[in-house]
């Protein structure tokens, strides 16, 4: 008899267990570049089981060059996609889409502006001397844009940027695009010097950057689901910047066996630099925390800059409902 009871008390405990795994829901989060350190957190929480803990069972989706995630969010095969910077979530209200950002995981974008040491172009104020500006199609309609209305920059300048850095070795007196976490590795090893590294965010691009985005339908059906992914992403950031961050990496090179363990530790010291995901209002709201007032500011920059019609309600780009509670703090070492 007592067997029996034991017998019928694991079934039971086994019957509890399928279900409480056939509870989790199922989402896909979608990354917009391939697997690398600057996803570190999500990698993170899903190696650590921090999504299913709160109850979701999820996917990265890795993105890359022939990848168009956010038609795939539109279209409901995934559940959230990893956003630029706000421009994007600005957009799709003009458009009357209705997606919104559900957190913010850059404070600052990486965006940045390379220049050679010693050459007369070692401050910001002195960028815009540069003989040329290289920079991609995206960045002459939007930062180069900015960079103009706000401190002078000649847009006439630009030259398009190929993401080979060999124009820029070459060329000394010009300047370059980049972000914080991989060009000026690459300009290192393949030019041998270590450029000078100007981030915008630190004069006044004020945008979020690795934003999360879901689609509305999914923010009023599924609320669980997304505070989950917030929250579990922030612990997984946490634990990325400041614990044991092997089997995130591990999982990274699974997915994207061409990275490298020399450019993962580059990006990290990066991210940490330069408080890319852990600064301003973090220290006290906790990782992929947001304001309104941080909102209305790069809004109205890029209404000045005429990057964004005025008139866009920015309000239905983004919604602070599942941020800005502190989550993970208690995490960071």
């Amino acid at each position: 008899m007592h067997d029996g009871l034991k017998l019928a008390g694991a079934v039971a405990g086994l019957a509890f267990a399928v279900n409480a795994a056939a509870a989790n829901e199922k989402a896909i989060f979608g990354t917009n570049w391939l697997a690398q350190a600057e996803h570190g957190g999500y990698y993170q929480a899903l190696a650590d089981g921090d999504y299913a803990a709160c109850g979701v069972d999820l996917t990265i989706q890795q993105g890359g060059p022939q990848v168009a995630g956010r038609p795939l969010l539109l279209a409901g095969k995934i559940d959230f996609y990893m956003g630029g910077n706000m421009q994007q979530a600005f957009d799709a209200v003009a458009q009357g889409i209705p997606l919104r950002v559900v957190a913010a995981h850059f404070q600052k974008e990486p965006q940045v502006m390379m220049s050679h040491p010693g050459e007369g172009l070692d401050t910001w104020e002195e960028l815009k001397n540069a003989d040329q500006y290289i920079i991609g199609d995206e960045g002459a309609q939007s930062f180069l844009l900015w960079m103009a209305s706000e401190y002078g920059f000649d847009v006439g300048k630009r030259v398009p940027y190929t993401f080979n850095p060999a124009p820029f070795i070459a060329n000394k007196k010009s300047i370059q695009q980049g972000y914080a976490t991989s060009e000026p590795f690459a300009v290192e090893k393949e030019g041998g010097f270590k450029p000078n590294v100007f981030l915008l965010a630190d004069y006044g691009y004020s945008t979020y950057s690795t934003t999360v985005e879901a689609m509305q339908d999914t923010i009023d059906k599924r609320p669980e689901v997304v505070q989950c992914f917030v929250d579990a992403s922030a612990k997984g950031w946490y634990k990325y910047l400041y614990g044991d961050n092997k089997a995130a990496n591990d999982l990274i090179k699974k997915d994207n066996p061409d990275i490298t363990d020399e450019q993962i530790a580059f990006t990290i010291e990066q991210l940490k630099k330069y408080g890319i995901v852990d600064s301003g209002d973090t220290e006290k709201m906790g990782i992929g925390a947001m304001t309104d007032a941080r909102m209305k500011d790069f809004y109205d920059k890029m209404v000045k800059a005429k990057v964004e019609p005025e008139g866009i309600d920015i309000s239905k780009a983004y919604t602070l409902q599942f941020v800005n509670k502190g989550v993970g703090l208690d995490l960071k070492k």
